[in-house]
């Protein structure tokens, strides 16, 4: 088989104030940095208001409709903001997971990664922040359950914030499991080891400022991957964000390319072992071009390499 890249020109439309990290600029260092590889290119489709629904009420996503600006820009809160082609990006950002599911899932490929903007991960279900309007990443989830019969589907997050949004859409729901390792402390301020959702569904794993290559492959071999072995899920998500690099300016957790290649391998193990090597995975953060393009490309290979 082989490995998707999902996405789509209006990803570019979501365009934010000058200086702010999330940037189109991250789009165009994400697919440079993959362009020589030999993936499907798929162009991602506009999300039905029923996927969204699977996580957020209609009051959320008529929101997000109005917020839409004619111009300008408009400011959900300090971080997040919308300009006028904000809302196709983030329908285009759910329409690619979801259509990652479907691919997978009929075996159309073996792996699938989505080239997307904006990310999800901080979505809460009735409240954008973090750069987020829709939890794309757990609405794929939900869908996959909904959609093809599944019974447990985990999301794996190494982005270096915690996936807020995320464990509030998926942690009252006992067919999946969230782990997240992330540095502590940092925004949003959440993701305790405490926090273990409404089933033990939900493993937080927050490491400190400079945590390195060390403990941050501790966290995968000691937490993450025992609970995904346990819940034997039937496909892996994951959020997959690059901004605990070292080079990144949001953070310091100091990892560097190796690490992405070798927590994917891991993932793709975990999805050998369990879910017939299914695994979807969706942009979140990353915030040095060259660092992000450089770590989504080692990602991408592996995952090309165990599609084949």
């Amino acid at each position: 088989m082989a490995t998707a890249l999902i996405t789509h020109k209006d990803c570019f439309g979501h365009v934010t104030p000058a200086g702010h990290p999330e940037q189109v600029a991250r789009l165009d260092a994400v697919l440079g940095a993959l362009e020589n590889l030999d993936l499907v290119s798929v162009n991602a489709p506009f999300a039905a208001e029923d996927d969204l629904k699977l996580a957020h009420p209609i009051s959320h996503i008529q929101s997000i409709r109005d917020a839409a600006p004619e111009s300008g820009w408009k400011s959900l809160d300090a971080d997040t903001h919308m300009s006028t082609g904000s809302l196709a990006a983030a329908m285009r950002a759910v329409g690619a997971n979801v259509r990652a599911v479907d691919m997978v899932m009929t075996d159309e490929v073996q792996n699938a990664f989505c080239a997307i903007r904006p990310p999800g991960h901080h979505c809460e279900r009735e409240t954008p922040m973090g750069f987020c309007l829709f939890g794309s990443v757990a609405i794929a989830a939900k869908y996959a359950i909904n959609h093809h019969g599944l019974d447990r589907v985990a999301i794996v997050d190494f982005d270096v914030h915690h996936g807020n949004g995320t464990q509030d859409l998926v942690e009252e729901d006992p067919k999946i499991l969230f782990c997240s390792t992330h540095q502590m402390p940092l925004y949003p301020g959440t993701g305790h080891a405490h926090e273990t959702g409404g089933f033990n569904n939900v493993f937080n794993v927050p490491l400190p400022d400079g945590a390195g290559t060390h403990l941050f492959k501790k966290a995968f071999l000691e937490t993450v991957i025992p609970a995904v072995d346990q819940f034997r899920p039937q496909l892996i998500i994951v959020s997959a964000g690059f901004d605990a690099h070292a080079n990144d300016p949001l953070a310091g957790m100091e990892l560097n390319e190796d690490d992405f290649a070798w927590v994917t391998e891991q993932i793709c193990d975990l999805a050998d072992r369990h879910c017939a090597g299914r695994v979807v995975s969706s942009l979140e953060g990353g915030y040095d071009l060259h660092a992000l393009g450089a770590s989504v490309a080692a990602h991408v290979k592996v995952l090309k390499e165990r599609g084949e």
